[in-house]
């Protein structure tokens, strides 16, 4: 297996381990973040970005919960944004759980075959990267999507929310293959 195969079998790992915690949140809350709007799935991403930054300064959670599982939150969400893109908002949860972890399969594999691109480019670079480099650049990413939001999607030259959205799933997904 080369490296760039054992990455992939890694990434997909970790993506099977977020998908599983997906579908049962499927089962617990059905798809109720349909009803989430852009701006308030951002400002979730954010969230949970700033608490992995700020357990990687302090090393302290006063709630039992470590950097690890919002490294899948992040996944979670970022994914349900690939979604949310497509399908636009809803006012009611309109869609079943098979509905929603087929979308969930078909974009975690989009931003997979992103990820293979990507890392064939930059052959393997993110693995010397330190887990705190990731999240500044998730940080960066969701600010970009802030201002993305801002404009109205009118850019004039930069990528759009998705290739944000799938970096912030790469970058999180990094994370998983090298947290323990």
């Amino acid at each position: 297996m080369n490296k760039f195969e054992k990455t992939n079998a890694e990434f997909e790992a970790a993506v099977a381990e977020c998908r599983a915690i997906f579908e049962s949140k499927l089962h617990d809350y059905r798809a109720s973040w349909r009803i989430m709007r852009p701006s308030s799935l951002t400002d979730q991403l954010f969230i949970k970005a700033k608490r992995i930054r700020q357990l990687e300064l302090t090393g302290e959670s006063l709630v039992g919960e470590g950097i690890r599982p919002e490294f899948m939150a992040l996944v979670n969400y970022g994914i349900v944004g690939l979604i949310q893109l497509e399908k636009g908002f809803a006012d009611t949860v309109d869609i079943g759980a098979d509905e929603a972890l087929l979308l969930y399969d078909r974009h975690a594999h989009g931003t997979l075959e992103l990820m293979k691109r990507k890392n064939h480019d930059y052959d393997e670079a993110w693995r010397d990267m330190r887990v705190s480099s990731y999240t500044d650049l998730i940080l960066t990413k969701i600010e970009r999507i802030k201002e993305i939001e801002n404009l109205g999607g009118q850019t004039l030259v930069s990528e759009g929310i998705d290739s944000n959205l799938m970096d912030i799933i790469n970058y999180s997904v990094f994370a998983l293959i090298k947290l323990p």
